[in-house]
């Protein structure tokens, strides 16, 4: 749970960073972040903004109090408006820098990776690696089971670790291509005189 809450502190905070959002808008985008198999229901997201406005993270703006029907009321009350405050700003920064095992999990990896364009290059590239390690790891014990228990396996249980283990494989080709990009813009960036290709080739050529 504890896990799971953390997740949803960066999302929200992430969500709230680019807009101020209510909080129907905020649970449909978030929904939409994590995809369908993770959707988050009103008792997972309330909570989490409660606390987020305890730690005064974000702020709530609430329509002008008018008289009305308890029906007006509740009405207005789901169009309460989150909006992160000069803290939750540092605050998100702070989640973004951290590119340590946790940002290489399964629940944490895609929350991340969805706010690359906010992330330090090299945070990006040490989340990067640290999930290809993590996966890697994964892959070596897969194939491990799947030779001790090969032969005692039905069609179906074997089929579905080989669909699992081709799921992991096709990650870890995902974020190879990364990584090389990563790096290679990396390099870019850092090599005085532009490209770090045309760089490269230029201190590889015969002297004349």
């Amino acid at each position: 749970m504890a896990k799971r809450a953390g997740v949803l502190e960066l999302a929200v905070l992430g969500l709230l960073h680019e807009s101020p959002l209510h909080g129907y808008e905020l649970r449909k985008r978030l929904n939409a972040l994590f995809g369908p198999l993770r959707a988050f229901s009103y008792g997972s997201l309330y909570p989490c903004l409660k606390d987020l406005l305890g730690r005064g993270w974000i702020t709530e703006e609430r329509p002008s109090s008018a008289t009305g029907s308890a029906t007006a009321l509740a009405g207005r009350r789901s169009k309460i408006v989150y909006k992160l405050t000069a803290e939750g700003k540092e605050r998100f920064q702070e989640l973004l820098a951290d590119g340590g095992p946790r940002s290489w999990d399964d629940d944490n990896f895609g929350v991340h990776f969805a706010f690359f364009a906010q992330t330090d290059a090299e945070v990006r590239l040490r989340i990067l690696e640290g999930r290809r390690s993590r996966l890697e790891e994964r892959l070596e014990g897969v194939r491990a089971a799947l030779a001790r228990t090969r032969e005692r396996l039905d069609t179906y249980t074997l089929e579905l670790q080989r669909h699992g283990l081709e799921s992991v494989e096709r990650e870890v080709r995902w974020l190879n291509e990364l990584i090389k990009t990563e790096r290679q813009g990396w390099r870019d960036r850092t090599l005085p005189g532009g490209s770090g290709l045309q760089r490269d080739d230029q201190e590889g050529a015969p002297n004349g």
